[in-house]
C-alpha cells in the first residue's frame, strides 16, 4: 500500500568515518495570511482559487468513478510527482507520490529546475490501469503504471521514440492508443521558439511504440507545426492533451512560453478520421481559450498571471472541469510561491470548449461542482489561509517534506528532526542534507527551535529558502571569527552576508521568516527569549521566479552543512 508518509528509518545509513556534528530541528511551524483568502463565501457551496496553493505546476487531471486524481510536477525534488486525491474536485487530499521509489526517478547532478517535467495521468478502462507518463530532463521520457494508486506504480518504461518534453496518452474507446507529445519541428525550425506536436500509436499490450506505418519506421508522426495563428509565430506549444467528447476528438496545448504569455489553445478532428493526419485538424477561431495576458486591468485585486497548461476531466453529472497553473504575483511579473494549480469550469460554443473569457479575471471564489456536506470546507491544507506545526514526533515524515535531487540517506527521526550534515551546500548540485516544505503564500510566517553545536565556520545548521542553486537564503549557527553566530546570506548569483549576530553557544536557537509580498524579515531568539531582529525589509525578489529563472516556487528548508562556503 502506498505509504501517506515517508519512511524516514529506511533513510538511515551507517558510515565508518567520523561525522559531523549533528542538528536537531524540535518543530517546524508555519503560518499563511494571504488577503485574497480573506474573503467571505460559502464554504459548502463554493470553493477558492488556486485549490492547489504554491509549487504545484503542470496540473493533470482524471476521474475513476467518483473518484478524482490529480498530479504536478516535481522537478528536481524526491519523492517525484505528488499524488492528490478529491471526491468533489474542490477539496484535495494527498496520498502520496507517484515516484516514490529513487529507481524510478534518477536525479543526480540536475538542476534544480530539471528532473520531472509536465506528468499526465490517465486511466485505460479496457485494461483498468493507471498510466503516469512523463519527462525525466536527465534520463528520458518514459511512464509508469499500476491497478491501484495507493499500491505504488511499476518500474519506468522508458521510450526512447519520444524526442522532446510533455508526453500525454490517450486511450480510445475502440482499445487504440496515442501518445502526443512537444517535439523538434520536422526539418527545423523556422524561428526560435517554434515546436511541433507530435503523435504516436502505443501497443497497451507490449508497453510500446508501434513504428510500422510511421516515416522510417521512427514512430511518430507531426501534427501540428508551430502552433495557432502561424503567421504570428506562435511559440512554444506544449503540453497536449487528446480528449474524445461528442461528435470529435480534440487537441488541447499550451503555448506562448510559461511567463505572462502564456495560454491555452485547442484544436479539433471529427471522429471517422486520421487523428495522425495533420489536415484532419482544424484550429478554434477563438484560440486562445485561455489566458489572462491582455485586456485586463492591471491593478485589479487578486491578479493571477501566466495561466495555461491545461487539463480536463468530466464530473459525474456531465460537466466538464479544467485545472490549468498560474501565478500570484505580487508586483509585475514576480512571485515566490511558483506556479498555483487552479481550476474552472469549462463552456461549450459551437463545439469549442471555453474555459475562460478574454478579457475576464481568473477568479478566487467559484460556484463548486457539488455541495460540501462538511460546512467548514476544506481540511486539507492545500489552500486558503491555514497553518500547521510538525513537532516531528511520529517516526515517518508528513507528505509536505521532500528532498532535493535523491536523497542521500542521513535522516533520523527522535525527539524532533535530526539532520546529520553532508559536505555539500546550498549552491552545488547534489543531495543536500536538508529537507523542505513548500511556501504557499505571499504572506506568511516560518519558524524551527535547532540545536547545534558548529566545530568550524564550515559546519552550519538552519533554515534556508530556496530557488534554486544561485538565488536563495541561508540563516543558521556556524562560527563567525571563531564566536557561536547566527548568520544570514542573501544570494543572487552571489553570495552576501546581510545580517549576522554572536549568540549563546549553549542554548537553543530559534529562528522565524516572515515575508509580506517581495520582502521578508529574519529574527532569532535563545531560549524562551524575546525575538530578535537579524534583518528586516529585505528584498527577496530573488525568490522569484522571474528574477532567477526555472520552474518551482520557493521552498523553505531545514538544511544543515559541513561546506559552508
Amino acid at each position: 500500500m502506498m505509504k501517506k508518509l515517508m519512511t524516514i528509518a529506511s533513510l538511515i545509513v551507517c558510515s565508518m568515518t567520523v561525522m559531523a556534528q549533528e542538528a536537531n530541528f524540535s518543530y517546524f511551524k508555519y503560518a499563511g495570511n494571504d488577503t485574497r483568502f480573506q474573503k467571505q463565501y460559502d464554504p459548502q457551496s463554493q470553493y477558492l482559487n488556486p485549490v492547489l496553493a504554491g509549487f504545484y505546476p503542470d496540473p493533470s487531471i482524471c476521474r475513476v468513478g467518483d473518484t478524482f486524481y490529480l498530479v504536478n510536477s516535481s522537478f528536481s525534488f524526491f519523492p517525484g510527482v505528488p499524488l492528490f486525491e478529491s471526491k468533489n474536485l474542490a477539496d484535495w487530499t494527498q496520498v502520496g507520490h507517484v515516484l516514490n521509489r529513487e529507481s524510478q526517478v534518477p536525479l543526480k547532478n540536475q538542476k534544480v529546475s530539471g528532473g520531472i517535467f509536465a506528468p499526465d495521468i490517465k486511466y485505460n478502462p479496457k485494461n483498468k490501469t493507471f498510466y503516469m507518463i512523463t519527462t525525466n530532463v536527465g534520463a528520458g521520457n518514459f511512464f509508469v503504471k499500476t491497478t491501484d494508486p495507493h499500491k505504488g506504480w511499476s518500474a519506468p518504461v522508458y521510450l526512447p521514440q519520444i524526442d522532446g518534453i510533455d508526453p500525454s496518452f490517450f486511450f480510445d474507446k475502440d482499445g487504440q492508443a496515442y501518445i502526443v507529445h512537444n517535439g523538434p519541428v520536422e526539418g527545423g525550425h523556422d524561428y526560435e521558439g517554434q515546436r511541433a506536436i507530435r503523435i504516436l500509436r502505443f501497443d497497451v499490450k507490449g508497453d510500446s511504440i508501434i513504428t510500422r506505418g510511421t516515416p522510417d519506421g521512427r514512430g511518430w508522426k507531426q501534427i501540428v507545426r508551430g502552433g495557432t495563428h502561424v503567421q504570428e509565430k506562435p511559440i512554444w506549444i506544449e503540453g497536449p492533451h487528446l480528449y474524445r467528447i461528442g461528435k470529435f476528438y480534440y487537441l488541447m496545448c499550451a503555448e506562448g512560453g510559461t511567463g505572462d504569455w502564456h495560454s491555452e489553445v485547442v484544436f479539433r478532428a471529427p471522429l471517422k478520421s486520421d487523428i495522425t493526419d495533420p489536415a484532419s485538424w482544424e484550429e478554434c477561431p477563438e484560440n486562445p481559450i485561455l489566458t489572462q495576458r491582455t485586456g485586463l486591468d492591471p491593478n485589479r485585486p487578486d491578479i493571477v498571471t501566466s495561466t495555461g497548461h491545461a487539463d480536463l476531466v468530466q464530473d459525474t453529472k456531465g460537466q466538464w472541469w479544467a485545472v490549468f497553473l498560474g501565478c500570484r504575483a505580487y508586483e509585475g511579473p514576480f512571485y515566490n510561491t511558483g506556479r498555483d494549480t487552479y481550476m474552472l469550469p469549462v463552456t461549450w460554443r459551437d463545439g469549442w470548449p471555453v474555459i475562460l473569457e478574454k478579457g475576464t479575471a481568473v477568479p478566487t471564489v467559484v460556484e463548486m461542482p457539488n455541495k460540501r456536506a462538511d460546512a467548514g470546507g476544506s481540511h486539507t491544507l492545500t489552500t486558503g489561509n491555514f497553518s500547521y506545526t510538525d513537532c516531528f514526533d511520529q517516526p515517518t515524515l508528513n507528505q509536505r517534506w521532500i528532498f532535493l535531487r535523491n536523497p542521500s540517506q542521513f535522516y533520523t527521526t527522535g525527539h524532533g528532526l535530526t539532520i546529520r550534515p553532508l559536505p555539500v551546500n546550498i549552491s552545488q548540485r547534489e543531495a543536500l542534507s536538508a529537507v523542505f516544505a513548500r511556501q504557499q503564500h505571499t504572506t506568511f510566517e516560518a519558524e524551527t527551535e535547532l540545536t547545534f553545536t558548529p566545530k568550524s565556520a564550515k559546519e552550519l545548521a538552519g533554515v534556508a529558502l530556496l530557488q534554486n542553486e544561485d538565488f536563495n537564503f541561508v540563516m543558521g549557527k556556524t562560527l563567525l571569527n571563531g564566536r557561536t553566530a547566527v548568520v544570514l546570506t542573501r544570494s543572487e548569483k552571489q553570495r552576501v552576508v546581510i545580517g549576522s549576530a554572536c549568540i549563546d553557544e549553549t542554548k537553543p536557537l530559534r529562528l522565524k521568516v516572515a515575508g509580506d509580498g517581495r520582502y521578508y524579515s529574519f529574527y532569532y531568539s535563545q531560549g524562551n527569549g524575546a525575538w530578535k531582529t537579524l534583518a528586516a525589509g529585505v528584498d527577496a525578489v530573488n525568490l522569484s521566479t522571474s528574477r532567477s529563472g526555472g520552474f518551482i516556487g520557493a521552498c523553505i528548508g531545514l538544511y544543515a552543512t559541513t561546506a559552508n562556503e
